[in-house]
């Protein structure tokens, strides 16, 4: 019988994508500025959370927008509206971001006039978090209605994640979620990470997640 060759197609693919993703990360230290990977499933709240950010740090430091989805720029005029900066990146119907796509996207700011670029992934709980996308950190939101299981049924999500922020407990009294477990959940996959419940209806953990960003932000400037 004839041997077969068999080639590992996806370890090639990330291979590549996180030799693009390193060079980046190391041009946006040399700039300073600060790239956070926002995650989450499509509804968890990440444009309202990225929107009430925005208020709150846009007169501190210069701001610059990346809107990733597979269609739309619904997104990106909000953030536009808001004043700062904004992109709209289309990923041609792929359901994540990789390495290259998201420098395509800072080449088209002057990012070493930028303090923080936040990209926007595309919304869901798998993809995005296979690919590095040479950001500084990763963020991912996981809304109250979305329930306590999803560390168990997504966990590579979680272990890629620096900070978790648990959006829409103005609503807890209405779901079935149980924050004490869902804590122990994400424990097991990821030891030590910062989770910070928030409301960005409310305003609710708002302040403890920007306090949070702004205390990454001045480590990655300052080359800590």
């Amino acid at each position: 019988m004839s041997e077969v060759k068999i080639i590992e197609v996806k370890a090639n693919i990330l291979e590549a994508n996180d030799y693009v993703a390193d060079e980046l990360r190391r041009r946006l230290k040399r700039e300073k500025t600060f790239l956070l990977n926002l995650m989450g499933s499509p509804g968890s709240g990440k444009t309202t959370t990225l929107l009430k950010t925005i208020s709150m740090l846009k007169d501190e430091m210069k701001i610059g927008v990346m809107e990733a989805d597979i269609e739309s720029d619904i997104d990106a005029r909000k953030i536009a509206d808001t004043g700062v900066c904004s992109i709209q990146l289309h990923t041609g119907g792929m359901c994540h971001l990789e390495a290259g796509m998201t420098r395509e996207g800072v080449d088209s700011f002057h990012t070493q006039e930028l303090d923080l670029v936040i990209l926007e992934n595309v919304g869901n709980l798998v993809c995005p978090a296979e690919f590095d996308t040479g950001a500084s950190k990763n963020a991912m939101i996981l809304s109250v209605p979305e329930g306590d299981d999803k560390p168990l049924k997504y966990p590579l999500m979680f272990q890629v994640c620096d900070v978790v922020l648990v959006n829409k407990i103005d609503v807890l009294p209405y779901f079935d979620f149980d924050m004490n477990k869902f804590k122990t959940f994400v424990y097991q996959r990821h030891p030590g990470i910062e989770i910070i419940p928030i409301s960005a209806k409310t305003g609710e953990g708002i302040e403890e997640w920007i306090n949070w960003l702004k205390k990454n932000i001045a480590e990655w400037q300052k080359g800590e």
